[in-house]
């Protein structure tokens, strides 16, 4: 049985992007490590409303950490390489690796990325919508 399309109504054209951005958002959500945080940090007289991603990365050095935007998708990768010199008793903080993507709306800009006490903060700007309004001529055949 195939699955109907949320997006298959005649009066939804064009939205078959959104579909497959929905289908990679599912795919993507399946691990919950590392944990994070989103939050919208409120409009300034000098900055437009921004989110803030922050995710907890205890552990993890600048050099271990990787933020990338690859088309409209926020890729932030973790490698720890084992140290096989160390030798342990007991071992609960496994060196591991992650990939955490979010996909981002057409138009949403990323500000920059910072890592304090064990939590990388990554900011983005949200666009502020134009309102656009467009006449459209209609066009009459010529008469006979």
């Amino acid at each position: 049985m195939s699955r109907q399309s949320p997006f298959g109504h005649p009066f939804l054209l064009g939205f078959d992007e959104i579909e497959q951005a929905l289908d990679r958002v599912a795919k993507a959500a399946g691990d919950g490590y590392p944990p994070y945080n989103i939050e919208r940090l409120a409009r300034t007289a000098q900055d437009p409303e921004r989110l803030r991603i922050t995710l907890a990365v205890a552990g993890f050095t600048r050099d271990q950490l990787e933020v990338t935007l690859e088309e409209n998708q926020l890729v932030i990768r973790g490698r720890q390489i084992e140290d096989k010199a160390r030798h342990f008793l007991h071992r609960g903080i496994a060196a591991r690796q992650f990939q955490r993507a979010f996909l981002l709306a057409d138009g949403m800009e990323v500000l920059g990325a910072d890592l304090s006490n064990g939590l990388l903060s990554i900011d983005l700007a949200r666009p502020e919508p134009e309102r656009i309004i467009r006449k459209i001529d209609i066009s009459a055949p010529d008469k006979v």
